[in-house]
């Protein structure tokens, strides 16, 4: 859902320490040609990206008087869990709202420039379309089927060993961080060609996640089936880009490697038993 953040009134009641000149790529619509917007924003003590977003909602005027609209982006929890404030700022893809002032422009007139993810079709502003992103979960199973909604009892035990794997991976927010910095996952506008083009590194760990969950690995040889094919684990070219950008820090090139082991186990067990 498009956060388009208005307010009556500013949002920062801090004191200002210092004053922002914030750069944003702006687009009215999926077909609109894009633009850019500047705008001074006072920052506030201990102030994120999206406080400055807000702010500019509450003013709604450019840097040289313009009036303006607020800008359109997707946010939800604030406290990066939801994953869904995901943006480019100054050439970094990360989180807004653990993207601190202090940080990403902590001197007086400092530039700050924020764009939406590149990989994703834009639906107006920052916001952009994930669903690119949650078709891959889908293709590659990403979750644990049950029988019915009854009481099935005590679940299977894990060692702690497995729960300290598990819990890092399952810490995925599905952000599109790790998407955004791969150079094997490109922009496909067309729904239809999404089941042949490359799944990425969230749902190739995701895969690794449930195949470890002893009720989960139920649908393993389906995930496999899907990573050996067209747009799967291959498809990866090591780049390593998407560990360096996760902002839970999953250990991706593990599940990756981890997931081709499987996948060249599964293809030799498949290749022998004709099936």
């Amino acid at each position: 859902m498009v956060a388009s953040a208005v307010a009556s009134t500013p949002v920062l009641s801090a004191r200002a320490s210092h004053t922002v000149r914030v750069r944003i790529r702006r687009q009215d619509g999926p077909s609109s040609a894009p633009r850019w917007e500047e705008f001074a924003i006072p920052a506030a003590h201990g102030g994120n990206v999206i406080s400055l977003l807000q702010t500019i909602a509450a003013t709604a005027r450019t840097a040289d008087g313009r009036p303006t609209t607020p800008v359109a982006y997707d946010a939800g929890c604030l406290e990066e869990i939801c994953g869904a404030c995901t943006m480019v700022i100054n050439g970094r893809v990360r989180q807004a709202c653990s993207a601190l002032v202090s940080e990403v422009a902590p001197n007086e007139g400092d530039l700050l420039v924020i764009e939406p993810m590149s990989k994703f079709p834009v639906v107006r502003d920052l916001a952009v379309d994930r669903s690119r992103l949650f078709n891959a979960l889908k293709r590659v199973r990403a979750w644990v089927p049950i029988d019915g909604t009854y009481d099935l009892g005590p679940g299977p035990r894990e060692s702690p060993s497995e729960q300290d794997v598990r819990y890092r991976l399952s810490m995925c927010m599905s952000c599109g961080c790790c998407l955004e910095a791969c150079p094997q996952f490109t922009i496909e506008h067309d729904p239809k060609q999404w089941d042949r083009a490359f799944v990425g590194a969230h749902a190739i760990s995701q895969a690794r996640l449930f195949n470890a969950h002893r009720t989960g690995r139920v649908l393993r040889p389906e995930r496999l089936d899907v990573l050996m094919g067209q747009g799967g684990v291959n498809d990866c070219g090591n780049a390593q880009n998407c560990v360096k950008v996760c902002p839970k820090e999953i250990p991706l090139t593990e599940s990756i490697a981890a997931i081709g082991r499987q996948v060249t186990v599964h293809a030799v067990k498949r290749f022998f038993s004709g099936r």
